[in-house]
């Protein structure tokens, strides 16, 4: 028969285990959001900073409405080729992010991580030219609300969705492929086929990388890896952000009301 004081400290062992793996992992999804958060603020202060830079209401250079102008600098973002690799510079960035992780420190990918949120602001920054500044501000309040919802779901459901991923990710390759085809066809049947499908498909995907991070860190935390931990956090951030930046574009697309 086992002995009760061997089974009891046994019990206690597991019990104090379990509660240093809970304790470390709240810290953990703190310092996702965290860092998501610093990467939303850095995107959104680059964005409205660029376009607040290229849009005058002095003629300068490039009409784009009845009172709206480009300046010289605005011109070259938003009027020359150049805006063509502003527009790509975010998904290659994103694969070299990914492909180097394993090589950088973790406060390394920390900075690469802001720098590729100041890009993608200066990427997205078209969308004071072309939407209200109210209708941004709502869909932008609603995206939260949303991802806020579908994140704490993702989280504490205990329904196993590791089986999303890859009907997932074959969803974002066919919007980006999609999305690259209209934009030499201009088709607005394809574009809200491609915003309305793409919710749903960021939707799914901020509940099944919030559950994804979760899961990681429970079975590498054993390992006590700190470096790879943040890391991994970092990496988590990335793609909870990306999963709100893009179901915010696209519900920007359904619902925003244009200037």
């Amino acid at each position: 028969m086992a002995d009760y004081r061997t089974i009891r400290a046994t019990t206690g062992m597991a019990g104090t285990r379990t509660a240093q793996i809970d304790e470390g992992l709240r810290a953990h999804m703190n310092q996702v959001y965290g860092t998501m958060s610093v990467g939303m603020l850095i995107t959104a202060l680059a964005a409205w900073a660029i376009s607040g830079l290229a849009v005058t209401t002095e003629p300068t250079a490039y009409q784009i409405s009845a009172n709206q102008y480009l300046t010289q600098f605005g011109y070259a973002i938003y009027g020359s080729p150049l805006k063509w690799l502003i527009m790509f510079a975010p998904l290659l960035f994103v694969f070299g992010f990914s492909a180097g992780l394993n090589r950088m420190s973790a406060a390394t990918a920390q900075v690469v991580f802001y720098a590729f949120a100041a890009v993608m602001g200066m990427s997205i920054s078209s969308i004071f030219l072309v939407y209200t500044s109210m209708s941004i501000a709502q869909v932008f309040l609603v995206t939260a609300i949303a991802f806020a919802g579908l994140s704490l779901w993702g989280y504490t459901t205990k329904k196993d969705i590791s089986g999303w991923g890859s009907f997932l990710i074959m969803g974002v390759i066919g919007l980006i492929v999609a999305s690259i085809v209209n934009i030499f066809i201009g088709s607005p049947a394809i574009m809200f086929a491609i915003s309305a499908l793409g919710v749903l498909i960021f939707a799914g995907l901020t509940a099944y990388d919030t559950q994804n991070i979760k899961n990681t860190y429970i079975q590498m935390a054993v390992h006590g890896d700190q470096e790879w931990l943040g890391k991994a956090a970092i990496m988590g951030a990335l793609n909870l952000y990306l999963d709100f930046i893009n179901m915010f574009m696209m519900l920007l697309s359904l619902f925003g009301q244009r200037e």
